[in-house]
């Protein structure tokens, strides 16, 4: 099995040729299925880019959501266009609201949308202010208590997610691939070769999956975890236990590009 992993590809920042392009070289590389950890569009064209590639590609595509595929939109909404994009797409699963998938013999994949749930960093005197806070609908103005509580609500349904799935892949499959779009631990939060700051972790690392990714690692230190996340657009690797790597990928506005192929057993 071999996969292909994207990360905040946005296209809706490209032309169609380029796209196109962009499409042709991914079939090129001749990847068995292909992985995208979030950021594809925004609330009104995600559906369609997910379901254009699905027919170029002609082959498994698995997805996780990020915050740029809900600008214009809300959670509810976006969920529900996913939901009708996956029962009429064949080759299109969300792994949100899918189970474990079985890529090999050996390895599985698991994943969630997950969300910054600000219990990182000093999200009380942060002065940062997201393009989130304006352009979806659940956090459009809102007051911060209501922001917080709206992205530890989101969070934690992705960290009860992988609670739920991790350890049954861990179970039977020697190595699981745990796809998020936001990374799980501060030190995946690269940027510029950096990490982020007090006033950027609240809405660039979510300590909730981490803890739920930490937790199965420890239950089955004999297994091996790599998480793929994107979304702080910066490229690194983190480990946090021997088990367990964080690959963060890189990402520019208007290049899309494939971060990284897998040869699973």
């Amino acid at each position: 099995m071999r996969l292909a992993w994207l990360t905040d590809i946005h296209v809706n920042f490209v032309k169609p040729p380029v796209l196109a392009e962009f499409l042709d070289d991914l079939v090129s590389a001749g990847p068995d299925a292909v992985l995208i950890t979030g950021d594809i569009g925004e609330a009104h064209s995600c559906a369609g880019y997910l379901k254009a590639m699905g027919a170029k590609l002609a082959r498994p595509v698995y997805f996780v959501l990020g915050n740029h595929d809900l600008y214009m939109g809300s959670f509810a909404s976006v969920r529900e266009s996913m939901r009708n994009l996956v029962k009429s797409t064949q080759n299109l699963t969300w792994l949100t609201e899918s189970g474990v998938v079985e890529l090999g013999a050996r390895s599985a994949l698991v994943g969630h949308d997950t969300w910054a749930d600000a219990r990182l960093g000093d999200f009380t005197h942060t002065p940062v202010m997201l393009n989130d806070f304006l352009l979806i609908e659940d956090l459009k103005l809102k007051p911060p208590e209501v922001i917080r509580a709206t992205m530890e609500q989101a969070a934690d349904a992705g960290a009860a997610h992988l609670r739920k799935l991790l350890p049954a892949a861990l179970a039977s499959h020697a190595h699981v691939i745990c796809a998020v779009h936001v990374p799980p631990f501060a030190e995946a939060t690269w940027h510029e070769g950096k990490h982020s700051d007090k006033d950027w972790l609240p809405f660039f690392a979510c300590k909730a999956s981490g803890e739920a990714i930490l937790e199965a690692a420890k239950r089955f230190p004999e297994k091996k975890i790599t998480v793929l996340c994107g979304h702080t657009h910066g490229a690194g690797e983190y480990s946090p236990l021997p088990n367990v790597t964080v690959l963060t990928g890189g990402a520019e506005y208007g290049k899309p590009a494939i971060q990284r192929t897998f040869d699973l057993s």
